[in-house]
């Protein structure tokens, strides 16, 4: 073991354990610290012993352990225990030291957290870490960014630790300035809760509307996996529709309410924000939401009713309809987190490698499929590519898919089955195909009750105008402004 540690790890529940034995396994010395001290010397006695991992029980302790210049990660909760441990790092740090932050933090932060250490002398990096436990341990997805002169430091650690693809291009680059890294990786879980939802939808749809039973879908996932659906998602719910317990399916043992920790949530909202239609997404927030509810649904369903699902048709062909349900959507949601992620960096000042983000999430990380390789060609052939749906392969995926899609989404509506992420990637796939919407009356309600004005189909763009509609209001226009 070195006489210096490469790199120091705060934090040791799943995920820093486990990063800090990928670390110890790529040849790395590492030292581990936590506050509860006792889970140093059980983390020792245990999964690290005879690796080439030391332990700390203070900051000064694990700060004298380090080669310089000093390389801290904090694997801790985020929010105030992460600024916390910054404030005891401080002062036990000198100019050009590194900490770096791999949790779930909001972008916001990161960008008060670089500031803020960068006008100390000290630099930071916000990290996005996917992949969850294995991931960690065999090779996660990474997302750095903060502030750039950190990046040649930790390069080289972070990508021999990340996942590999086929050609051995690691999982991990740089990708911008600030709470770049974190933004990335808060889209990535949104696409995530995207992703999971249409999954979810089409188990409901044909469990309830085709009436498979867990072994049929078991082998209908299993099928799908082998074709563009391929990936881990898809890979699980495989396996999970397969597991018995006591020789029944333990998926249909499981209560129906899910969980969030809320970067969901927070790409949702910053959506909103920049005036980007994350449509898909934030309906799969609202369906956690939704789900939580479960007390007040079983009331509902006592008093409320509707169609009784009933199936006629050809059942395969429907099973083939729902996968290109599923593909279409999957689309439209990757297509949305583009589009957010482009006016965030124009909103931020940010450079960001489109085809080399979807290279980070094509191995390690939860999104990870074969999908991912053809937004990585689009954006390569086009780094300018205004929306993935503009692009060759995925415009002749949605031609292909439409029709499968429609039959899905009027099949779920007729039959009171709830598909509202299916059905929303569709309205939007549906609006943005459309050359002209019925905003003009949406304006025209705007400026009868605000004078909010107008533009004019027969006027230049940038022109507007304001009507006294009921001869009462005059001529006085509000100002134009966009929320």
């Amino acid at each position: 073991m070195k006489n210096l540690s490469d790199i120091g790890l705060v934090g040791l529940a799943v995920m820093g354990e486990n990063l800090i034995l990928n670390m110890a396994s790529k040849g790395y010395t590492v030292t581990a610290y936590n506050r509860s001290v006792d889970k140093v010397d059980n983390f020792l006695a245990g999964r690290a012993q005879g690796k080439t991992i030391r332990g700390a029980h203070s900051i000064e302790e694990l700060v004298a352990s380090l080669a310089k210049p000093r390389k801290i990660m904090l694997m801790v909760k985020a929010g105030k225990p992460v600024d916390d441990f910054i404030e005891q790092l401080i002062p036990h740090l000198e100019p050009g030291d590194i900490i770096m932050d791999g949790g779930n933090t909001h972008f916001p932060d990161t960008n008060r957290r670089t500031k803020y250490l960068e006008s100390k002398g000290l630099l930071f990096i916000g990290t996005g870490v996917s992949g969850g436990e294995e991931g960690a341990l065999i090779g996660p997805s990474i997302m750095p960014g903060g502030s750039p002169k950190a990046w040649p430091f930790v390069k080289e650690i972070f990508q021999n630790i990340a996942a590999k693809v086929d050609d051995g291009s690691p999982c991990c680059d740089w990708v911008g300035e600030n709470g770049a890294g974190h933004f990335v990786k808060m889209v990535h879980n949104g696409i995530e809760y995207g992703d999971m939802q249409l999954i979810c939808e089409a188990y409901h749809i044909l469990k309830e509307y085709v009436g498979l039973n867990a072994d049929e879908l078991h082998q209908v996932f299993k099928e799908w996996n082998e074709g563009e659906l391929d990936s881990y998602l898809i890979e699980i719910t495989r396996d999970i529709l397969g597991y018995r317990e006591n020789g029944e399916p333990l998926v249909e043992k499981i209560l129906d309410t899910a969980g969030q920790k809320g970067t969901g949530k927070w790409t949702g909202v910053i959506a909103l924000d920049l005036g980007i239609p994350l449509t898909l997404i934030s309906e799969a927030v609202f369906a956690r939401c939704l789900s939580s509810q479960k007390d007040e649904r079983v009331l509902a369903s006592t008093i409320l009713s509707g169609p009784t699902p009933k199936f006629e048709g050809d059942k395969q062909a429907f099973i083939t309809d729902v996968r290109h349900a599923l593909l279409a959507s999957k689309i439209i949601s990757y297509a949305q987190g583009y589009l957010l992620m482009r006016e965030a960096a124009k909103e931020y000042g940010w450079n960001l490698n489109y085809g080399g983000i979807a290279l980070m999430w094509r191995g390690g990380c939860i999104i990870r499929s074969a999908f991912l390789g053809k937004i990585k060609t689009a954006f390569d052939a086009n780094p300018n590519l205004q929306n993935l749906l503009l692009d060759d392969y995925f415009k002749d995926a949605m031609h292909a898919a439409q029709g499968g899609w429609r039959r899905v989404a009027a099949a779920a509506i007729a039959n009171g089955i709830p598909a509202p992420s299916i059905t929303s990637a569709l309205s939007y796939f549906d609006g943005y195909r459309t050359a002209r919407l019925p905003a003009n009356l949406l304006q025209a309600q705007r400026d009868y009750f605000g004078a909010h004005t107008y533009e004019r189909t027969d006027k230049p763009r940038g022109e507007f105008f304001h009507t006294n509609w009921t001869g009462r209001g005059g001529n006085t226009a509000s100002t134009t402004y966009t929320v």
